[in-house]
């Protein structure tokens, strides 16, 4: 608890610093129950994702023949707010076998350890899909 309060004092120190993280953001959040609601459901199937994909990097640690295919692909989302953007690139960046490498506006480029299509519909509804319906309800 003591971690959280600390972290919510050093984004507030440092956010007015910053023109694209000024007030505005933190006026814009508007805490109601159906938002803490979204945000709690984001968190259980972040927690899943994040389980699931570890165990999926355990089959390519173990396996004797490492059969993967990296690329970058592009995914759409349609968060309108910044602070569910970066919500959003960082669940990605923290789940094993993918990395944000680049957000243009509403796209992101994703490093996807294991690319299993290059379709960018599907790339996006197994990539931001879990996460951006409750990001979107949290955080506009």
């Amino acid at each position: 608890m003591a971690g959280v309060a600390v972290a919510l004092a050093i984004t507030r120190l440092f956010s007015g610093r910053e023109r694209s993280w000024s007030g505005r953001i933190w006026r814009s959040l508007a805490v109601t129950p159906r938002a803490l609601w979204h945000f709690l459901a984001y968190l259980g199937i972040f927690l899943i994702e994040l389980v699931r994909a570890n165990v999926g990097m355990l089959r390519y640690v173990y396996a004797r023949h490492i059969d993967i295919h990296p690329g970058v692909v592009k995914v759409e989302t349609r968060l309108a707010s910044p602070l569910g953007r970066l919500a959003l690139a960082n669940s990605i960046a923290l789940t094993p076998g993918s990395l944000v490498l680049g957000l243009e506006g509403s796209v992101l480029y994703v490093h996807w350890l294991d690319v299993r299509t290059s379709d960018r519909e599907e790339a996006t509804r197994q990539i931001v899909g879990p996460f951006e319906k409750h990001l979107e309800a949290a955080f506009g």
